[in-house]
């Protein structure tokens, strides 16, 4: 059996120990996750396809989270990166206090945005903290609005 852990960097050698002396393997391409409650993961693996290599990359470093169909992308100020997992799960995973949906296709970190520009048609418009531009859509209009008390 394999799973994916989810857990915080403290305890992560710990667990993976544990399991493997339980016979269970970790793999970070696994269906399967195992994860702390009420903790959310400090990284995620996503694979740099320049490379085609694996990586651990820090929730932190993620200004936004996009999909086309069945790729899901996840930008950085420096790069962009390819998810291992689908969009929804990768949003149930991740600190809704610090990640906020936007659009049925996108996922922000908070941290990251810069400018936000509203436009007639009620929709904003978001300026991210690496220059790219994302919409917010009618749909999250008023959730967005909330969010951020506009």
């Amino acid at each position: 059996m394999k799973v994916k852990l989810a857990v915080s960097n403290e305890r992560h050698d710990e667990i993976k120990k544990m399991l493997a002396e339980r016979g269970i393997e970790t793999d970070d391409s696994s269906d399967l996750v195992l994860s702390e409650s009420n903790r959310f993961p400090d990284n995620l693996t996503v694979k740099d396809t320049t490379a085609n290599v694996r990586i651990i990359l820090p929730v932190e470093d993620i200004s936004y989270i996009e999909t086309y169909g069945h790729s899901v992308e996840v930008h950085t100020r420096d790069k962009t990166y390819q998810a291992m997992d689908r969009l929804y799960k990768i949003v149930n995973l991740l600190d809704p206090n610090k990640f906020l949906r936007i659009s049925n296709s996108v996922v922000i970190n908070t941290d990251k945005v810069k400018k936000i520009t509203s436009t007639l048609s009620m929709k904003f418009i978001l300026t991210m903290s690496d220059g790219k531009s994302v919409d917010v859509t009618r749909s999250y209009y008023y959730i967005f609005k909330e969010y951020f008390d506009i």
